[in-house]
């Protein structure tokens, strides 16, 4: 196995730290440069990066050969880093919202 679980778990943890203030940093420039943008777009491509990233920067901490398997690891962390940054992130935000405006009525 090249991943144990407790590495993955703890990779997929420390990715959704790192891609959270990504995300936060790149929609704050997109916003200062008054550019539009899917939401979720740039969530899933921010998590996309920081999750291959992440796992090449592993693999190559510890001279992991890229093969089939490892690429099949790479790809299921990419998926789990998009899921976890949009249901986490992005429905919580939507919540807040909801609640304001609610409490506004």
């Amino acid at each position: 196995m090249v991943i144990s679980f407790e590495t993955a778990l703890a990779m997929v943890t420390a990715f959704s730290i790192v891609t959270s203030v990504a995300t936060q940093f790149v929609k704050m420039v997109l916003d200062t440069m008054k550019v539009r943008y899917a939401s979720n777009i740039v969530v899933m491509v921010v998590a996309s990066i920081i999750g291959a990233g992440g796992v090449l920067l592993y693999y190559e901490n510890y001279q992991i050969p890229l093969n089939a398997l490892t690429s099949v690891y790479l790809a299921i962390m990419c998926i789990i880093n998009c899921m976890g940054a949009m249901l986490g992130y992005d429905k919580v935000k939507q919540m807040l919202e909801q609640l304001r405006s609610v409490r506004g009525k």
